[in-house]
């Protein structure tokens, strides 16, 4: 009882207490605990992720989760711990393009595939990606390179599910797409990146 309450009030810190407009995700991917079916178990391990747009949003967040934790596990006489594993897995901020890198890479996007197969449009993920912590140093901007086959009619299945087959029809274009976003980058902005290099040398 005491670990379905906790479950329970954690699922609604995202949909009665987070702002519409301020998306949030929390996951209770992992429940342990006991191995009879008679027997109430001394102990019970959850486990989940946490997701949000911003710095401010995402401490906010783990400060309830604590306070529902232990607040949940002391109504019906429980001890609770939490444990962020903060050295192992820090928490992950917002991946968001930089403003500038964005027209670059439209423009040598367009040019070489054309601008009707580039996505702008693409909307907000909730997605956690350690490509963050670069840009919290230098900017930085963030791409996904399509290969679904227009040909076929199946569905692509998502980046990390067991049934993912990768098109490698479309790697080159990746590649080609990489070399000339780094070539156009270069040649346009060597003085800024030389200024750039020198301000972050060695904090990386």
């Amino acid at each position: 009882m005491a670990a379905t309450n906790g479950i329970i009030s954690l699922q609604n810190l995202v949909s009665r207490k987070a702002g519409p407009l301020d998306p949030q995700v929390l996951t209770v991917a992992k429940l342990q605990g006991g191995a009879a079916f008679d027997v109430i178990p001394d102990y019970v391990i959850i486990g989940g992720t946490f997701r949000a747009l911003s710095r401010e949003a995402l401490k906010h967040l783990k400060q309830r989760i604590e306070q529902v934790i232990i607040g949940q596990a002391a109504v019906l006489r429980c001890n609770a711990s939490v444990n962020f594993l903060d050295e192992e897995k820090p928490l992950y901020p917002p991946t968001i393009k930089n403003d500038d890198l964005h027209k670059v890479f439209v423009d040598v996007a367009g040019n070489l595939i054309g601008i009707y197969n580039v996505n702008i449009d693409m909307q907000t993920d909730m997605a956690a990606e350690d490509f963050a912590f670069y840009q919290e140093a230098i900017p930085g901007y963030y791409f996904t390179l399509g290969m679904k086959n227009a040909s076929s009619i199946e569905t692509v299945a998502p980046l990390h599910s067991p049934y993912l087959v990768i098109n490698e029809d479309g790697l080159p274009y990746g590649a080609a797409l990489h070399a000339s976003l780094a070539t156009d980058y270069l040649t346009k902005y060597k003085q800024d990146v030389a200024r750039v290099v020198g301000k972050y040398h060695g904090q990386l």
